[in-house]
């Protein structure tokens, strides 16, 4: 079990950073950070995928094909979406399932969209322009498509649910939340089938931040407090407890909060201390491909190792 959280908290080492860059982005599990890397800038490269725009149409369309390749079945749930202020938005959760025959499942889930605005620059020029969104999106796009390359090969023990949500990231995060988090709420009143449970569920967030480190997001251990065990465990005994530390980071609200509520143990792996978070400035030398090997081992770990 994973230690009290007042006694574990800044238990990091220093140096962790230097020891980061050190480690390759090949992995004992065969997950290659390389490889994510390439794929979260194949989305960047589309420009900011905010929903309705022509780059966020051309992004949904490639993960689409990627994931086809991949998976066992794709689904896309496409749905209309009205805003506070009456705009209407064409969004598209993608749901990539290996193994569907499994009852006993995993659900990750990491949204696509990029900001419309850049509220945290520092000009009001720049609040006005759209987030590229290498970290803010794209890293968990890369990762999945990069775990998708070794459950093609290497069949899962449990079945697993890849879903990459649409508009979690479009309007305001308040309080109140307006606008945000939408594919996540419609996937969670959508299941894939009435008795949809998985095991377990991990929301991948901003995971490619050059200097990473994940603490516990304290929505998820208050209300998902084994799950939260199983993924830090997981990372320990891989070596990475300098990374996923053992400390509070808050609660954030997250594309795993409307799960949660629907009753399923769901919980967010996420840095969320990250300089150029909504700005013009969260680009694609602002993530690694070491960073992005460290969380994609540990997420192909836990569905591939007994």
């Amino acid at each position: 079990m994973l230690c009290a959280l007042a006694a574990c908290k800044g238990d990091a080492k220093e140096g962790s950073a230097a020891q980061r860059s050190a480690r390759p982005t090949a992995t004992t599990t065969g997950f290659s950070g390389s490889s994510a890397y390439s794929y979260a800038k194949a989305q960047v490269d589309f420009g900011p995928r905010v929903p309705g725009s022509s780059a966020a149409k051309k992004a949904g369309d490639w993960i689409i094909e990627q994931m086809r390749r991949r998976a066992d079945t794709v689904i896309v749930q496409s749905f209309s979406y009205t805003t506070a202020d009456g705009k209407k938005l064409a969004l598209r959760n993608i749901l990539a399932r290996f193994r569907p025959d499994l009852p006993e499942r995993v659900l990750y889930l990491t949204h696509w969209d990029s900001r419309p605005i850049s509220e945290s620059a520092t000009t009001e020029a720049e609040k006005k322009m759209p987030v590229p969104g290498a970290n803010d999106g794209a890293s968990g796009v890369g990762m999945f498509v990069a775990l998708g390359d070794i459950l093609r090969k290497t069949k899962p023990t449990v079945g697993v649910d890849l879903l990459f949500t649409d508009g979690e990231d479009y309007g305001q995060f308040g309080p109140p939340e307006v606008d945000v988090l939408i594919g996540s709420k419609y996937f969670a009143a959508h299941l894939p089938s009435p008795n949809y449970k998985p095991l377990y569920g991990v929301l991948w967030d901003m995971i490619g931040d050059k200097d990473l480190r994940i603490p516990y997001e304290m929505n998820s251990f208050q209300q998902a407090p084994e799950v939260v065990s199983r993924v830090w465990q997981t990372a320990a005994d891989l070596g990475y407890s300098d990374v996923f530390v053992q400390e509070s980071g808050g609660l954030i609200t997250d594309d795993h909060v409307p799960l949660l509520n629907a009753g399923l143990r769901v919980i967010d792996v996420i840095d969320l201390t990250y300089a150029p978070h909504h700005t013009p400035y969260d680009t694609m030398d602002k993530i690694s491909a070491r960073s992005l090997a460290i969380v994609g081992d540990v997420a192909t770990a836990l569905v591939t190792r007994k």
